[in-house]
């Protein structure tokens, strides 16, 4: 497979755990600059280490809350200040929170995801493309998931939230269409991550469950799919991957088996 992105520049959000952190890792394989952002900065410079070890061309760090413009701004300024340029911008902060029944929910639940899994990567994307534009050639991957196309019960606001994400990924590959610019969503189903254990506010018992008889995907897979969307030649969009592990076959239909 051909590198395109060596010593490229990457910015990557959500990159102190999950997608994110696997992320970096195989950019760092491929020989990457990274620029990378999440609230845990401990977990954060851990990520980095060991994107330099891996081969990262560099990797840098600096506190980011996606749902915090100023932060998103801060983020952005020390983005230029650092690299001047970023080619490849991964927008991957998000989460769910709760499994309650819409007459049930939360409203620091709901307004949580929106602001990460929605309005995060508005002011993401917003603080970033003056540094893209300059750039023809460059990608703006987002992270969606199955449920942003298929609602379920106990995920309403966590369905809306990533079927916004995916409106979003298409608004943007519209607007900038004729820049050079290419604009893309991956949306996995499942995925064992951090993702349960937060979203039933660390209950490991339950979280576990969710995955019990099933081998679902895993961060490395994920990651795989969104290195290869953004390795592709500057002429090729990768609009869309909904991407699931063989014993799904949609949100509510999982084949269990022993154990």
């Amino acid at each position: 497979m051909s590198n395109r992105l060596k010593d490229k520049w990457a910015l990557v959000t959500g990159a102190s755990s999950g997608f994110g952190a696997e992320t970096a890792r195989q950019l760092a394989d491929l020989g990457a600059n990274l620029l990378l952002g999440a609230r845990r900065e401990d977990r954060l410079a851990q990520v980095a280490a060991d994107c330099q070890a891996r081969g990262a061309a560099s990797a840098h760090v600096h506190k980011l809350d996606v749902a915090d413009t100023a932060s998103v701004n801060a983020f952005a300024d020390w983005a230029k200040a650092t690299a001047g340029r970023v080619d490849l911008l991964i927008n991957n902060a998000g989460g769910a929170h709760g499994v309650e029944r819409v007459e049930d929910g939360r409203d620091a639940d709901w307004e949580a995801m929106f602001q990460s899994n929605a309005l995060g990567i508005l002011r993401v994307s917003r603080a970033v493309l003056p540094l893209m534009k300059p750039h023809p050639g460059g990608i703006i991957l987002n992270i969606g998931s199955i449920a942003g196309r298929v609602a379920y019960e106990g995920g309403s606001a966590y369905c809306a939230s990533k079927a916004a994400e995916r409106s979003i990924t298409k608004a943007l590959r519209l607007e900038l269409n004729g820049t050079g610019l290419r604009v893309g969503t991956i949306d996995p189903g499942m995925a064992e991550t951090e993702f349960s254990m937060v979203r039933l506010k660390g209950d490991k018992e339950k979280a576990d469950a969710v995955y019990a008889g099933v081998e679902p995907l895993t961060a490395g897979d994920v990651a795989e799919a969104i290195v290869w969307a953004a390795n592709r030649p500057p002429h090729v969009c990768i609009d869309e991957i909904l991407m699931m592990c063989t014993a799904q076959a949609a949100p509510h239909k999982v084949h269990r088996g022993e154990g």
